[in-house]
């Protein structure tokens, strides 16, 4: 019923904002812009500005200024070219009738001799020399189209080549086999703690991403050869870039999608100062309620970008992202086992963090240098009363901040041939942690009460240096280093001295051949880190802890079909994994946990645990030819951790094969269809110690199965596909205009088996049963754990 719902009203819709836009009479649009030198900021007069599948254009003025009329709207091509300059062709830029679309666009000179070659550059199949291959960028337009991912970043990078499809709900990016706290993320050079809401603490991963992609211009997604101007990451680094605030005119976008209602505003504070603002709330609670799920989530969240320009040399930019989170219990849905043992296990959940940051930039003729100040705070509280009766003492109570405030300065200076980036970093973090609960293990309960505060101070030095040599070659070499006061042995700048070199050859007409190779660091959990001992001690410092260490090589083969807009790739990669954290308690190495609502790292850790994880990685992406799309990207890898024996065994990421297939298709009157197909082979996990499950002292303190980690990750979930389809309408309206679209996440309704979850028997009170064979123990079951429904769901996005 709820589906046939969901389909007459999206019909209703379709059919409403049809009739009106036949009763309109037809709408142009109009481009704005500036076009700029991409390393001194200097405005560019007599810039080329044109939109070749309408035949139209023209020129930037000389304050680089230009402005294009009579565009209908829909999706249309912008190419820019200068002599002297390398030719840059921009697909898919969204023309409506509501505003001007804004286009900011930075030329790259070129760097051969003019009369040698036209080098033209599609933004987003373009690479560069520190990450020839590993680097993939995706566009705000093709985040916005993806079927199943609902606007949410996190969720289109699962199409990308060495990023695994989890069969959960959550946005955790695994990529080449690494933990989803091996990844980070940076908003405008600034960097921000996740792109989650419900982030699990010390791990990243949430459900629901809680960037607005409005506000995004486009997304630099690395697998490796990371710059080294980012640190602190072992396996992924995205680079979010939002679109520069508009500068003519106010616009207005309001979004209705389906978790959550927002609005977008953006406009001028002055003549050389603009802003956007984006503020979202959630609707899921309604909606869980009327399910009779027992966990009902609200959140909510903003996103702000202030620019000044002072000249053209000198930039100001104010930049601030944050979220409000809410769990909480629905008592009233707990007539099945499945929702008593959820209501059982879930906790009353909240948190909220910010990021706020300000960038200075000072361009000049040979290069440019950026300094960066910001403060990224997350609180993370969550508690949980047995049999959720209020009267009784709580059996977890948990409280922690995190608190970063960084300084970074960089430099680049540009010598012909030779770009030169150096720089330093500052961080000033402080933690606390106040946390009582009981860890049940095979082995018995392990007592958790921490009461931890904790103050770094963090250093970090780099340099890169790249160097093209004509047409064929470049190199790209870089140098960096961490430190903080920590720890005596986290306090040895060359101990985490971290060398890394790229290089690229075209050795063919459209063919090119690249490899890396790098040693990288990245710092332990705060959890692992604070955690004391009831005497005050930092056990984990004592144990030695230190900086986790990954070497890692990459190489492959890139093929260019211009003609179609198409680009090929094929890539093997090798991670080598040490001093990883490893569970005292539970004998298991962190890199395994972190994909649930939970904390991962308080507790008592050694720096003993080993890793691996290889792979090969292929791509087909194709650009949007003849009214047609697609990507196909497959990943074969293994990533194995040691075990208490030291022992390599499969790690819970280990998917083994990774495949994602998009496509779409976009045809007359504004309407496009699109779908994307995802698998990925079971994921390991471990089985319940059955019998120390059991038993009434780890189910009353834990109120789920305790894994045998002598086991680890012996078996494996049924493997994982969905279909998901996308149909999208684009209606244009006097000074207004309307997408209407209809998303179906799991199209055939596969469900995946998950491990089976471990519940007691109850009697008819729900009191649990004692085994009669063991007085010690409870009488128990088996419940069946599978993933997946099919999800119909509808969005609005109005401009206007």
């Amino acid at each position: 019923m709820m589906r046939l719902n969901v389909f007459f009203s999206v019909l209703l819709l379709f059919l409403s904002a049809y009739a009106a836009e036949a009763q309109q009479p037809a709408q142009t649009s109009v481009l704005r812009g500036t076009v700029t030198d991409a390393r001194s900021n200097a405005p560019l007069p007599g810039v080329s500005v044109f939109l070749p599948d309408l035949n139209i254009g023209s020129a930037s003025d000389e304050n680089g200024r230009f402005e294009v009329t009579g565009i209908p709207p829909g999706l249309h091509t912008v190419v820019f070219s200068f002599v002297g300059y390398q030719e840059q062709r921009i697909e898919d830029v969204r023309f409506t009738s509501a505003a001007p679309a804004v286009l900011n666009v930075a030329l790259e000179p070129e760097t051969i001799g003019l009369d040698e070659v036209t080098v033209t550059v599609d933004r987003a199949l373009e690479t560069n020399e520190e990450a020839p291959l590993s680097l993939k960028r995706i566009s705000s337009t093709e985040v916005g189209r993806f079927p199943g991912a609902n606007r949410d970043i996190s969720r289109v990078m699962r199409a990308l080549p060495g990023v695994a499809s989890t069969p959960s709900f959550r946005n955790d990016l695994i990529i080449r086999g690494g933990a989803p706290n091996e990844t980070r993320f940076y908003l405008d050079g600034i960097e921000i703690p996740n792109i989650n809401h419900f982030a699990t603490q010390g791990a990243n991963g949430g459900p629901v991403g809680l960037i607005n992609i409005n506000l995004i211009d486009g997304v630099n997604f690395y697998s490796g050869a990371f710059p080294a101007t980012r640190g602190n990451l072992l396996s992924g680094l995205l680079e979010l870039e939002q679109k520069q605030p508009r500068l003519d005119e106010w616009a207005f976008t309001g979004i209705v999608s389906a978790t959550d209602a927002g609005l977008v505003a953006e406009g001028p504070l002055g003549e050389r100062t603009g802003i956007s603002l984006s503020v979202r709330r959630s609707y899921l609670q309604f909606l869980f309620d009327a399910l009779e799920l027992p966990f009902l989530p609200t959140y909510n969240d903003y996103q702000l970008k202030l620019q000044h320009d002072f000249s053209p040399k000198d930039r100001f930019t104010l930049i601030s992202v944050g979220a409000l989170d809410r769990f909480r219990l629905n008592l009233d849905a707990n007539e099945t086992p499945e929702q008593r043992y959820l209501l059982d296990n879930l906790p009353v959940y909240g948190q909220w963090n910010y990021t706020i940051g300000g960038k200075y930039e000072h361009f000049r003729k040979d290069g440019n240098y950026t300094l960066v100040v910001s403060r990224s705070m997350r609180e993370n509280a969550f508690y949980k009363y047995p049999d959720n009766d209020e009267s009784k003492p709580k059996s977890i109570d948990y409280v922690s901040q995190e608190i970063e405030n960084k300084l970074r300065f960089e430099d680049v200076r540009y010598r012909g041939a030779w770009t030169i980036r150096y720089g330093a970093g500052y961080e000033l973090a402080k933690y606390n942690n106040r946390s009582r609960y009981t860890l049940a293990t095979a082995n018995g309960q392990v007592p958790v009460d921490v009461n931890s505060e904790l103050k770094m101070n963090k250093v970090a030095i780099f340099s890169q240096v790249t160097r093209t040599f004509g047409e064929k070659w470049s190199v790209s070499a870089g140098l960096r280093t961490d430190f903080n006061d920590y720890s005596r042995d986290m306090n040895r700048p060359l101990e985490q001295l971290s060398p890394r070199l790229a290089v690229a050859y075209s050795f063919a007409p459209r063919w090119q051949w690249s490899a890396s190779v790098g040693r990288y660091y990245q710092l332990p959990a705060y959890t692992v880190m604070g955690y004391r001992a009831p005497d005050g001690r930092l056990v984990n410092r004592d144990n030695g802890l230190t900086y986790i260490r990954s070497d890692q090589a990459a190489t492959g083969f890139a093929f260019l079909l211009p003609e179609r807009k198409a680009r090929i790739t094929l890539e093997a990669f090798y991670k080598r994994y040490d001093r990883y954290p490893f569970s005292v308690a539970q004998g298991v190495s962190l890199a395994n946990l972190g994909s649930d609502f939970n904390v991962v790292g308080n507790e008592e850790v050694t720096p003993t645990s080993e890793g691996r994880a290889y792979g090969v990685e292929f791509l087909y992406q194709q650009r949007l030819f003849k009214g047609v799309y697609g990507l196909l990207a497959y990943t074969f890898f293994r990533s194995e951790f040691t075990d208490a024996q030291g022992v390599y065994q499969p790690s819970a990421w280990d998917f083994r094969h990774s495949l994602s297939l998009t496509a779409g298709w976009r045809f007359g009157k504004a309407w496009e269809l699109s779908g994307r197909f995802l698998f990925s082979g079971g994921a390991p996990y471990t089985p319940y110690d059955l019998e120390a499950s059991a038993l009434k002292a780890n189910w009353d303190a834990n109120k789920q199965g305790v894994p045998d980690y002598s086991r680890l990750n012996s078996e494996r979930t049924s493997d994982f596909h969905q279909l998901d389809v996308r149909l999208t309408k684009q209606f244009y309206f006097n000074r207004w205009s309307l997408e209407l679209y209809l998303d179906i996440q799991n199209l055939y309704g596969y469900k995946v088996r998950l491990r089976d979850n471990f519940d007691v028997l109850r009697d008819d009170q729900g009191q649990p049963l004692t085994d009669p064979n063991n007085p010690q123990a409870y009488q128990y079951q088996l419940l069946k754990n599978e993933s997946g429904v099919t999800l119909p769901s509808i969005g609005v996005v109005v401009d206007f």
